[in-house]
């Protein structure tokens, strides 16, 4: 496949991405580049995951979980910068 905008290649729907933000409803943040507040009690989940049906497979798809939940339906991005 060929790389997106940013370089990077085949980033949707092999596991939910964990993000080191707090979680936050777009009601109370901004829409474009949130960051979320400065703490809170979930962490913010992007993008879906080989587990959800196709509708929930896309990078603007948020969930949330506790920093201490663990299962096989998340994990995190590995990115190398040349």
């Amino acid at each position: 496949k060929a790389a997106n905008a940013l370089g990077l290649y085949d980033m949707a729907g092999n596991v939910w991405e964990q993000v080191t933000d707090w979680y936050d409803s777009y009601l109370v943040s901004p829409s474009t580049n949130p960051l979320g507040p400065v703490s809170g009690t979930y962490r913010g989940l992007r993008g879906g995951s080989w587990n959800n049906p196709t509708e929930y497979v896309r990078s603007s798809d948020r969930g949330y979980l506790t920093p201490v939940t663990t299962n096989d339906h998340f994990g995190f991005r590995v990115v190398r910068n040349p």
